[in-house]
Parts: structure tokens; sequence; C-alpha cells
């Protein structure tokens, strides 16, 4: 499977439960995630994390929000040894990293309202990223609004999303359709994160190229750099696992965003 962030609509249900607010899927599939995601042979350290961190930049004396930051393990590591200042992770689950650097406050908070996430008002950020948490955001458009009036003057977006193509290749095997038939269905589909916690039920919401592209220019948003990052070669010939599901799901986007011109 895949190893991403949550990038699921926020309604879930545990298995033979009755439903739940919007913290639970996250809240429940946290711990999983943050085993998965430490692994050596996860994507995310072969393949995203260095492609995020390359397209942020140095950012040393830069201020950084990690919104939907899951432990704040990323935002600390940029804090620690990148020599970002007055930063910030923001996770609706609230299971930190236990002492963080000095110069990141870790706060419990919905990336959906971020404008009224405490500690946030009246704050600018130099960088501003959702790192594969943008698919909880409840108003993509508004999210995103919100972000782009936190950001300092010369500052940008980074945003990672999986590759929608994926969806669309697991649903047609599923359901014996075709590709074109699942990437563009608007119809929310479900399913249990092996890996993670099979428990939990994950509602998603599909989207296209063009649904992401829309909400970025309705939120006054314009692409400076879009990546789709693979594996070095020397991690191919180690992991032909992770290449194999590369091959067949095709990985992430990521997007570098700045404010249109008023």
């Amino acid at each position: 499977m895949f190893v991403t962030s949550y990038d699921s609509q926020a309604t879930a249900r545990s298995a033979g439960s009755g439903g739940g607010d919007s913290s639970r899927p996250w809240t429940e599939l946290a711990s999983g995630y943050e085993r998965a995601r430490a692994k050596e042979d996860s994507l995310d350290r072969l393949v995203e994390w260095p492609a995020q961190r390359d397209l942020l930049g140095d950012v040393d004396g830069l201020s950084v929000l990690d919104a939907g930051c899951g432990n704040g393990g990323k935002v600390a590591e940029l804090v620690r040894q990148g020599g970002a200042v007055a930063s910030v992770g923001v996770d609706i689950g609230g299971s930190f990293i236990t002492a963080p650097p000095a110069g990141l406050e870790l706060i419990q908070g919905d990336l959906s309202n971020l404008a009224s996430v405490p500690g946030l008002a009246d704050r600018w950020f130099d960088r501003i990223v959702f790192l594969q948490s943008f698919g909880y955001a409840k108003d993509p458009v508004g999210v995103l609004q919100t972000a782009r009036r936190m950001l300092a003057e010369g500052g940008f977006i980074l945003l990672t999303r999986t590759q929608p193509v994926r969806y669309a290749i697991e649903r047609a095997e599923q359901n014996g359709t075709s590709l074109g038939e699942e990437y563009f269905s608007t119809a929310s589909f479900s399913y249990r994160h092996q890996g993670w916690n099979e428990q939990i039920n994950l509602t998603k919401r599909p989207y296209t190229m063009s649904d992401l592209l829309n909400i970025f220019s309705a939120a006054g948003l314009w692409i400076e750099t879009a990546v789709e990052p693979q594996m070095p070669e020397e991690a191919r010939q180690r992991y032909p696992h992770k290449q194999a599901v590369l091959n067949k799901y095709l990985g992430i986007l990521m997007f570098k965003l700045r404010p249109l011109p008023s």
C-alpha cells in the first residue's frame, strides 16, 4: 500500500460502529501512520520528504506553519536542522513529539479553521505547508484563502496530494470498471487502510487534476512549480517492491503555490 499521510475526507467510522466526529479518523490512524512513515522503506522517507525539503529550499531564519503536522516531526526537523524560527505545527490529533525544539510550538487544532486556532491570530509565516493533510479540509478553497492571508511577503504554500489516478485505478480494480469511469466519478468511496488501522473505514472524496487546479485558482493562488517525485536509482534497486507501487499508482503531486498579484 502506498504510504501517505491522511488524504481523506474528514468522515469515517470504526468498523461496526455508528459514525463519529471529524477528528476520529486521524486520531485513530495517527500512530499507525507515524509507524509506517518511520520504516526504512516508506515512500515518505524515500520519496516524499526529500522532495518536500527540496521544494521548501533554505528555511534558515524563516517561519514555517505546518497545517496538519501529524506528530510534528517534520516541522521539528525544519527547526532543529534547517534553522527555521518562530514556527508552528497544527494537528487535530494532538499526539505530538515530546520535547519539541526551541522555536517550535505544537498546537492541537483543526486545519479547516486555521483562523480560529489559538496562537495563530495576527501571525504571518514565510512557508505554509500542507503535507498530505489537505484532503481533510472541509472547505478547500476557504482553507487556502486563509493560508494565503497568513503568508508573509515573499512567502509561499507547499501543498502535496496523492496522484488522483491512484484512487481511480484501485476503484476500477475493485468494481470491475474502467479507469476513465472511476477517475471522473463524483461518488465518495470507503475503504479500510491496511497497515495502519484496519478497524477504521475511511471515506474519500474523489478528485481530478482539474479539481485541484480550480481550487488553487479560486483561492487566489498560482502554481510556481509542480513536481511528481520518483525514487532515486539506488533506492529503486534496493526497494523494488516500492518501485512497483510507484509504477502502478504514479505517486504524489507537489505544488509550490504563491498568491496572485492584487
